[in-house]
């Protein structure tokens, strides 16, 4: 009895400790991504509200498609927490622009950096969400991939640009899927909720950074203009 007690004891903490994590992390996900969304709006020399509208975009953007498609209630429309959260990060970081503090942070790389996190963290809690709510395994894998990738895409579009996720050649959809992938994986094995969780994290986390340092990446599709080939058939 005692030893049954202990072990439901046990479950429990880790499920509380497992669920408050996610919570930390989320706010640390809508930061990094809000940073990302504040950069995009200095470099497109947008104004203050330009750089807000950018934060709360790829920072919410992302988890809002993700209960669209799993028509839940959309997060922050009873809880806008995260959204002001977006919005302070974007006023604290715009202004940097104003002081040329940006080439530090292209520098160092930490708008990077935030992205990559804030794509592990949300591609973790798109998939596990997805399961939790019995979704298939293929629906989940794409729910958590639109949870990671939604955000950067509407910051893209409404920056007027072609996604980056779409052009650029780096793991970046492609780190998602395999994480989200691993996620799966690992919940289908039964492993302990802990390893569910950390595992896939580090596996976007550690693609991210092989396709940033080392270049890492996958083939991109480029049509050939007819000049080009002439000039080809000429070399």
């Amino acid at each position: 009895m005692q030893e049954l007690l202990t072990s439901v004891d046990s479950d429990a903490i880790i499920d509380y400790a497992l669920s408050t994590l996610r919570i930390v992390l989320e706010y640390v996900g809508t930061v990094a991504f809000a940073i990302s969304g504040a950069v995009a709006a200095s470099r497109r020399r947008m104004d203050l509200v330009g750089a807000v509208v950018l934060a709360g975009l790829v920072a919410v953007g992302g988890g809002t498609l993700r209960d669209l498609l799993l028509r839940q209630d959309v997060f922050w429309i009873e809880n806008p927490t995260l959204v002001l959260v977006a919005i302070a990060t974007a006023l604290v970081i715009a202004p940097l622009a104003r002081r040329r503090d940006l080439d530090a942070l292209a520098r160092h790389r930490i708008v990077e950096a935030s992205d990559a996190l804030g794509l592990a963290i949300f591609v973790v809690i798109g998939t596990g969400l997805a399961l939790d709510l019995g979704a298939s395994p293929a629906a989940a894998m794409i729910v958590g991939v639109a949870n990671g990738v939604g955000g950067g895409i509407l910051r893209d579009l409404f920056a007027a640009q072609v996604p980056e996720v779409f052009w650029n050649g780096q793991l970046y959809a492609t780190a998602a899927l395999g994480g989200a992938l691993v996620y799966w994986a690992l919940w289908a094995l039964g492993l302990p909720p802990e390893v569910i969780f950390w595992m896939p994290l580090l596996v976007i986390l550690a693609l991210r950074g092989l396709s940033l340092t080392l270049g890492w990446g996958v083939p991109t599709v480029a049509v050939v203009e007819k000049r080009d080939r002439q000039t080809e058939d000429h070399a």
